[in-house]
Parts: structure tokens; C-alpha cells; sequence
């Protein structure tokens, strides 16, 4: 790319980090807090009835103009452009879904960015649905027989505060990034790059210590930092649409090679995907909310896990969000590029992934820029991806553990074993 071609790039790249701004996806479509009450009032009264939450479509014409004459002026052979061209166009289908809150064309645009829970990898025979249903039936199986006691959530907010604030510190050396209690904060959490709030009044358990610290501070809060130290591509710190499913991949994995991905997490996880495919057959807001809790769920996170399907979308039904069904696919994608990385011998891909927010697709991409130095590598690393040795090792064993054929193994078979070395009856 010539340095003409360079300097019009750059110019994209400031406009459109200016013009996206104002398109602020979450924000736009967070329920207030009162709905919930309201609505679980009138559940526990035996009258429950669908929560009236009007949220007004947003006007982005001009930010959609903007961003539809910046694609038609990239040259999508060059990366630099394409990255633009592919950032344009995410955030465009976020700003008109954010135009249809309410209508059919908002759950359009939202399986645009996000997809839907039946969508099939180009090449595996499974969906994000399959997923969900196989890790449910494990978890049921394992939470039938109550050998797994619950997370006990029993810290107040406010010491709750306090030590993630102090382990956020220990990591971000050369930022801040703030835990704020907010008191109209309708979920338990929701993080940026510079504050992390905790919603007022809430009880925390010490997994959710580790699980926020791992995928929001380490990850998101992360990438995100790295990506404002770029000199030279300002739009690697925004969280783009299109970015969401790599982001959310390599938080869930990140919060599983920590071990703080508990069982009741995975099966939270496994069961919004359900919901959103129930949502977009029709079911409405009430029978969601009673799925939640026939699945043991509590009224409170059964709610919030019901206002994520329908939040932007119709509590009829058919209209929905289907955000959540990222989790998994990410998960998925985000594991099979590393393995690949590692039988490929590209560790400094798998480095890549950190430097802000990208897709897995731009991080190949933009491989030459990182190895010239015209993109920066992470300066923010999770301590579980430093060593891709250590990974490598963690990724090899697991795929030999998954050609083990447990059909006929039974506890019994481990001291029927054990007689027959002693025995000599090998």
C-alpha cells in the first residue's frame, strides 16, 4: 500500500472511530431496573403478565451515510482497507437494528452480527443448539445427582468491589480501570474498558470473583486497551459488532482454562442459546422465564436471563436478540485457531489475538502488519496465553483424552485393574 493509500486509510480509520460513537448497542437496548420488579410482582401474585418495556428506535441516518460512503471507498484487496470495509458495514447493521427495536427487521439484522442458535460450522456436523443440549445433559446428569453443591453467592457488593478492584490493579500496571456500584444497574455486571460496575444490593460468590476478573478485566477490559495503544489503527480498541463472537469465544475460554467456568456458569450459557431458539419459534416472554426456571434457575436470574432473549426484540415472541448464541460458537472457533496455530507453528498468531479487537479472520489478515511493527503486539496478556508451550501442552492433552472410549468404563474397573497387575492376570 502506497503512503497516499496509507494516509486516506488512516483517514477512515479516525472517521470512522468518530462516527460510531453514538451506536451503542447494550446501552441502547438495557431494560430499567423497576421492569423487573414489576414483573416479578405480578408473577408471585399468580397474575404474571408480559413486562411493558417500550425502548425507541434510535434515527442513524447520518452515521449510516457515513459509514456506506466509507465502504464504497475502500479498496478491500489491501487488509488495512478491508479491516475498515468490514467495521463499516458491522457497525451499519448494528445502527439500523438499533432503528428497528421492537419489528421482525431488528432479529434480521441481530442474526447478521450474531447469528442464531441452528447455524451449522462450515466444517462440522454441529450447531451452538447441539452444543447447548450436549453440555446440558452432562451437567444434568452431574447436578441430578447433586454430587456439585452450588456456588454460595453471600459477599456483599461492596467488599465484592473492593477485592476485584484490588486484583483488577495488580494486572492493568499502566491503566485504570474502576469498579463502580451502580444501584440502576438491571444485571450483575456489565464492563468497558475504564469501569467495570457491580449492580447495588447484590450478593457475589467467590466464582463470580474469578469469572469477572478472567472475562471481563482480563479479556474485554483488556483487548480493548491494547487495542487504544495502536499508533497507527485506532478502530482495533472499538468493540465492533462483528468482533463479539471472537471476544466472548476467548473469554469463555479463557474463564475454562482457569478454572473458574463452573457448572452452573456452563449451563447458563447453554441455556440462553435454548431460549433464543424458543423466542424465535414463538414462545414469548413468560414461557422463556418458566424455562429458566424449570431449569433451576432462581425468579431473579431467571428474569434477567429472559430480558437478554428479548431486550430490543417483542416479548410476543419472533422479535429477539440473539447476542448470547455467540458464547459457544466463539468458544469453539477461538479453540480450533489456536490448536491450529500450535500444529502450525504460528505462535505469534495465537499472541495476536490479544492486541484488541479483532476477528480470528484478522488476526491472519493482518499478520505482515504485526511482523513489520506497524501494528503493536499485546501489551495486556492473560497469564494463561503467555507461554503457548504451556497451552500447547493443555490443548494436546485434551485431544488425546477425547479418543478415549469411556463406553465401559466403570469405577469398578479401576480395582479390577489394580488385581490383576497385582495378580499377574494382565
Amino acid at each position: 500500500m502506497n503512503s497516499t493509500r496509507l494516509e486516506k486509510t488512516l483517514e477512515h480509520d479516525r472517521l470512522l472511530s468518530e462516527t460510531v460513537k453514538p451506536i451503542r448497542i447494550l446501552n441502547a437496548l438495557a431494560w430499567p431496573r423497576e421492569a423487573e420488579t414489576v414483573f416479578l410482582d405480578s408473577w408471585r401474585a399468580g397474575k404474571p403478565a408480559l413486562p411493558d418495556v417500550i425502548l425507541e428506535p434510535q434515527d442513524f441516518t447520518r452515521e449510516i451515510d457515513v459509514l456506506e460512503a466509507m465502504q464504497n471507498k475502500c479498496d478491500r484487496a489491501h487488509p488495512l482497507d478491508n479491516l475498515i470495509f468490514k467495521t463499516a458495514r458491522s457497525y451499519a447493521s448494528a445502527a439500523r437494528m438499533l432503528g428497528a427495536v421492537g419489528t421482525p427487521a431488528f432479529t434480521l439484522h441481530s442474526i447478521e452480527l450474531y447469528g442464531k442458535p441452528d447455524d451449522r460450522y462450515r466444517t462440522q456436523d454441529f450447531t451452538a443448539f447441539d452444543a447447548a443440549e450436549f453440555f446440558l445433559q452432562k451437567t444434568d446428569e452431574l447436578m441430578g445427582s447433586y454430587v456439585v453443591p452450588p456456588s454460595v453467592a453471600d459477599i456483599p457488593v461492596e467488599e465484592f468491589a473492593r477485592r476485584l478492584q484490588t486484583r483488577i490493579d495488580d494486572f492493568f500496571v499502566d491503566d485504570k480501570v474502576e469498579v463502580v456500584i451502580d444501584p440502576a444497574l438491571p444485571s450483575k455486571a456489565i464492563a468497558g474498558s475504564s469501569r467495570i460496575r457491580l449492580r447495588g444490593g447484590a450478593l457475589y460468590s467467590e466464582l463470580d470473583l474469578e469469572q469477572l476478573l478472567e472475562h471481563e478485566a482480563h479479556i474485554h477490559a483488556a483487548t480493548m486497551h491494547n487495542g487504544k495503544r495502536q499508533k497507527n489503527m485506532g478502530l482495533l480498541s472499538l468493540g465492533a459488532p462483528r468482533t463479539t463472537r471472537t471476544q466472548e469465544g476467548i473469554a469463555v475460554l479463557a474463564e475454562l482454562m482457569t478454572l473458574s467456568l463452573d457448572i452452573v456458569r456452563l449451563r447458563r450459557i447453554a441455556l440462553r442459546i435454548k431460549a433464543i431458539a424458543m423466542a424465535l419459534d414463538g414462545a414469548d416472554f413468560i414461557e422463556v422465564f418458566k424455562s429458566f426456571l424449570e431449569a433451576g434457575q432462581s425468579e431473579e436470574e431467571s428474569y434477567q436471563s429472559t430480558v437478554r432473549c428479548f431486550r430490543g426484540g417483542d416479548v410476543r415472541g419472533r422479535a429477539v436478540f440473539t447476542k448470547d448464541t455467540v458464547y459457544l460458537k466463539g468458544l469453539v472457533e477461538v479453540y480450533a485457531f489456536l490448536v491450529t496455530c500450535i500444529h502450525e507453528n504460528r505462535p505469534e498468531l495465537a499472541s495476536s489475538l490479544f492486541a484488541g479487537r479483532l476477528t480470528l479472520g484478522d488476526v491472519i489478515e493482518l499478520a505482515p502488519y504485526f511482523e513489520t511493527g506497524y501494528l503493536n503486539g499485546p501489551f495486556y496478556v492473560p497469564h494463561w496465553a503467555h507461554d503457548l508451550r504451556t497451552l500447547a501442552s493443555a490443548f494436546a492433552c485434551n485431544t488425546f483424552f477425547t479418543r478415549i472410549n469411556m463406553t465401559d468404563v466403570k469405577l469398578e474397573n479401576f480395582v479390577l485393574h489394580e488385581e490383576a497387575v497385582a495378580t499377574g492376570n494382565m
